[in-house]
């Protein structure tokens, strides 16, 4: 079964490459674009939906206002490229949000930033790859209603495509991204020039009226037209998603590493906040209509419109620019698509690299620090593609209800982040500096105090507006993976103060004796090696223990052992019960507490079979008494394995030929203590 395994794992992952490999991984601009900016450039498909998704509770006036929502979005996502710009600068090692945060405000902040940020990193690939679950289905009508399935299967391909290499992933990654921003590229330059002369067609959707809530009759005026607003410019700003991807990879980027990672952010900002704004002129002039509930919220003629499946903003423009059915309306569509599922790709960077680095600080298990076969941190790769899977089926992959709890983490991490660089700023202002040194320093102190006061402000935003539209849910999982971690951190430091040796000359004296047990049920091969091993060792008293349920099987152990001539004593105990186990446990116990001075050694017989499913035909009793025995303080557990057929490999003996023998050492060939775990 593990030759099987090992095949299969080589053909899905490939084969293991050397550590000195790693510098063939490094990323070049033109890769690490696509690998660590394609969450926010997929933002620009499904943030447009989000922000006239909310305005359309205010009816269709409030909807032509969706333009300045996305400036504002706009401000602050370029604003926030310009702090992550000093940032990768300032802490170019990978830490990103929870290096900044832990070096200028203290481990428990930072503990807070990468609780937020191992969230949003599991909301990132449920949203985005639901997100282009939905895409697929507005393309091929007929999987309507089978999101689930593609999203999970979509999860697992990613999956396996990361565990291959970061570099191999992005290669396969960066063409579709590059055909994405084109192709949008290509909508938005055709379809301005249409709205210019005139010919821009209308969107699908754009012959229905928007109904307005009771609660909105009036629009936007007064306080909730307001809460509305920021409603739907904290749902916009979940194009924001992903900016902080870069920082934490930027041990990735090829040298020098901080000057492509700031390079990189550059072009992510200025394309992504020109997508949004785009899209949303274009949305606004062809009439774009998206709505949560159509049967309710839209009319025809005065009437209510009924069941309508209305498409996403970039399909709707797709068809009011190019035609619906048109080559370029099923390719835009399409690859709109599969980005929204590339994206989930940023998570899968960002994550693994962000639990490395917190398991080297034994906030998170130990086996996320190591690289697997193909220099990535497979074991991250697999937990974030575990949990994101449950986020998806939880939810049903609603792409509405996801993002409720998508973007309060990522803000709390960028608020606590400009905080951290204006105190890592100030640091560095009070010694002494030059003139134009000083003048640069509060230039980057600006840009993160404006940063803080917009962040801030966001987050403030969508606390106020999402929290019980499932903001608290995310706020939820933040504080249980806290104290997960710090409950980790606590079983690791107290594994550490145990293991610490204060005084090394008091624990190189050995122990006064060594009592030597082996378990036997019969005296077979695999028994007497455990018992020529015991030997070996020469312990101060060896002693031979057999567990019996009757008269008659204590007859024949007593007689096998006496046939044996070891001149080894032999106990044995009663299990009336026939709670093996449990009697073994008992008698060890009492040994130690007779001399709790000596060491204790129990050697535990173990038959290996040759095929893996033959262990469905033995009992497991000697992993119960392995399982046991480990619980027990003071006492040494040693294993002795033998597997079927080895003596007649390892002592050139002939193999045994299987026949019927009247024998009484062959009479019970397997005993309790002699199984396979």
């Amino acid at each position: 079964m593990l030759e099987a395994f090992s095949r299969a794992k080589r053909v899905l992952i490939g084969r293991p490459m050397r550590s000195d490999a790693m510098g063939h991984q490094l990323l070049p601009k033109r890769i690490a674009l696509p690998i660590f900016a394609s969450d926010a450039l997929s933002s620009v498909a499904y943030a447009p939906d989000e922000v006239l998704l909310t305005l359309a509770i205010a009816g269709g006036v409030a909807v032509t206002q969706s333009v300045w929502v996305g400036l504002a979005v706009a401000v602050v996502l370029l604003v926030v490229v310009l702090s992550y710009r000093q940032t990768v600068h300032a802490y170019p090692s990978g830490g990103g949000d929870y290096e900044v945060v832990t070096k200028n405000l203290g481990p428990s902040w930072g503990l807070v930033v990468a609780s937020a940020l191992l969230v949003d990193y599991v909301l990132t690939v449920a949203v985005s790859i639901s997100s282009g679950a939905r895409y697929v289905t507005a393309a091929i009508p007929q999987l309507a209603g089978q999101e689930v399935p593609i999203a999970v299967a979509v999860v697992i391909v990613l999956c396996l495509l990361n565990l291959r290499g970061m570099r191999e992933a992005g290669s396969a990654f960066a063409i579709p991204t590059y055909i994405y921003m084109a192709s949008i590229g290509i909508l938005i330059a055709v379809g301005m020039v249409k709205l210019v002369t005139g010919h821009l067609g209308q969107a699908p959707s754009a012959m229905y009226d928007l109904v307005p809530q009771a609660s909105h009759v009036s629009g936007l005026v007064g306080l909730g037209g307001a809460l509305l607003v920021m409603r739907a410019f904290s749902s916009g700003c979940a194009a924001l998603t992903g900016v902080e991807a870069i920082s934490n990879g930027v041990p990735s980027f090829q040298r020098p590493k901080s000057r492509n990672a700031a390079t990189t952010l550059a072009m992510l900002g200025g394309i992504a906040a020109t997508m949004l704004i785009s899209i949303l002129v274009l949305a606004r002039a062809t009439g774009v209509r998206i709505v949560e509930d159509p049967a309710t919220q839209l009319s025809l003629n005065g009437a209510p419109a009924g069941d309508v499946r209305l498409d996403p903003v970039i399909g709707q423009l797709s068809s009011a620019v190019f035609g619906h059915g048109s080559i370029l309306f099923y390719l835009i569509t399409i690859v709109t698509g599969l980005i929204l599922v590339l994206a989930a790709n940023t998570a899968f960077n960002g994550f693994p690299t962000l639990a490395s680095v917190l398991s080297r600080d034994s906030f998170l298990p130990r086996q996320l620090y190591r690289r697997g076969d193909r220099l990535t941190f497979s074991n991250g790769i697999v937990a974030l593609s575990a949990a994101a899977i449950v986020l998806i089926i939880a939810f049903d992959a609603q792409v509405t209800h996801l993002i409720q709890l998508y973007i309060v983490g990522v803000f709390i991490s960028f608020t606590l982040s400009q905080v951290g660089m204006i105190r890592h700023w100030n640091a560095k202002l009070r010694n002494p500096q030059r003139a134009d040194s000083r003048a640069s320093l509060l230039r980057s102190r600006l840009v993160n105090m404006i940063g803080f006061v917009l962040t801030g402000t966001v987050l403030i935003v969508v606390l106020v507006t999402k929290f019980t539209r499932g903001a608290w849910i995310t706020l939820l999982l933040m504080g249980l993976v806290f104290l997960t971690q710090r409950a980790i951190r606590h079983h690791y430091d107290t594994v550490a103060t145990q293991l610490r040796v204060e005084d090394y000359s008091t624990r190189r004296a050995l122990p006064s004796r060594v009592h030597a047990l082996v378990l036997v049920s019969s005296m077979s091969r695999v028994t007497m090696r455990a018992i020529a091993t015991a030997r070996a060792t020469a312990p101060s008293s060896l002693q031979l223990v057999s567990v019996v349920a009757d008269q008659a099987e204590e007859e024949r152990i007593i007689r096998q052992w006496r046939a044996s001539g070891l001149p080894i004593p032999l106990t044995i105990l009663s299990a009336p019960y026939r709670d093996i186990t449990q009697v073994i446990v008992q008698h060890v116990r009492s040994q130690r507490r007779r001399s709790p001075r000596e060491m204790v050694v129990v050697y535990v017989p173990q038959f290996l079979v040759s095929h893996w499913w033959e262990n469905v035909l033995h009992n497991q009793t000697a992993l119960r008494l392995r399982q046991a025995l480990l619980r027990i303080p003071g006492v040494v557990l040693t294993l002795v394995p033998w597997k079927l057929g080895e003596d007649s490999q390892v002592e050139g003996e002939q193999p045994i030929k299987r026949q019927l023998i009247n024998d009484p050492f062959r009479s019970r060939q397997k005993g309790p203590h002699d199984s396979a775990s």
